[in-house]
């Protein structure tokens, strides 16, 4: 049927797409420096705004913090699939917060955050490395929560740790 193929056409090219960008930024170092810096900028920020409220529902965060050796034993597929998983957990953090910050200085880092992070989201779901067996579902360390400003520090940290180590890695095998 043409709508399935024409479906499955644009998944195709979502996936191209994906994986072009992550080419992309992977293989420019200063893009990552850029969302590295975006990343101490929106915590500055955020940690800036007056009255944050404690949330009510604490935030459940990743644990992202990163043991080398660990990490560097693990395929750039795994990893991918690791950060897909913080990634999930701190967007879904982002919107839990969202519905609790009403003021403008909150909300608008929130607002930044959720894009950026939904952003790197999607770019590692359309780009899969290997095909074959998906890792098991997520599982990882959990932290809760009660302040905004430690959802904006563990995103910091993932993009500083693991996500730039994911592009590096990436950058040894896929940049000229």
């Amino acid at each position: 049927s043409p709508p399935g193929l024409l479906l499955f056409t644009s998944f195709l090219l979502h996936v191209e797409e994906g994986r072009a960008s992550l080419a992309r930024l992977v293989c420019d170092n200063r893009l990552i420096q850029k969302y590295l810096e975006e990343a101490k900028d929106m915590e500055t920020r955020a940690g800036q705004c007056q009255a944050l409220p404690t949330l009510s529902c604490p935030a459940v965060l990743p644990f992202v913090d990163l043991r080398l050796r660990q990490w560097k034993s693990k395929s750039n597929e795994t990893r991918r699939q690791e950060i897909l998983c913080d990634l999930a957990l701190l967007v879904g953090a982002v919107v839990e917060a969202q519905g609790q910050v009403t003021q403008e200085c909150g909300a608008k880092q929130l607002r930044q955050l959720y894009q950026r992070a939904n952003y790197f989201f999607l770019l590692l779901q359309a780009s899969s490395w290997e095909a074959g067996p998906r890792e098991p579902g997520c599982s990882p360390h959990l932290v809760e929560q009660t302040q905004v400003t430690s959802i904006f520090l563990t995103y910091r940290q993932l993009v500083q740790g693991k996500l730039s180590l994911l592009f590096r890695s990436l950058a040894k095998d896929s940049c000229q």
